[in-house]
């Protein structure tokens, strides 16, 4: 067999990041963003939801995204579940 044998890229598991991130460094409103994406909601729902514009909901999302230290949405919603006993 002469090919070379194909190498998956794996990221660190997002509970580590989200552990070592914790709550602490969480602003109420991004503790309540984050909240709304763990359960599923869009942007303009939690916007409705907190009050706040739609605009202002993306920006406490790439917060998050930064101290999470994930890339997308998904990921964010990963370490949501990882932090649920935290957020009830």
């Amino acid at each position: 067999m002469g090919g070379t044998a194909q190498q998956t890229r794996r990221s660190e598991p997002l509970a580590i990041h989200a552990g070592e991130t914790g709550l602490a460094q969480l602003t109420p409103t991004q503790i309540k963003v984050l909240r709304g994406v763990h359960s599923g909601l869009l942007n303009k729902q939690i916007a409705f939801d907190l009050g706040i514009a739609e605009a202002t909901v993306k920006a406490h999302m790439t917060a998050l995204m930064r101290k999470l230290n994930v890339r997308n949405r998904t990921q964010v919603a990963i370490a949501a579940q990882a932090l649920t006993h935290h957020l009830s």
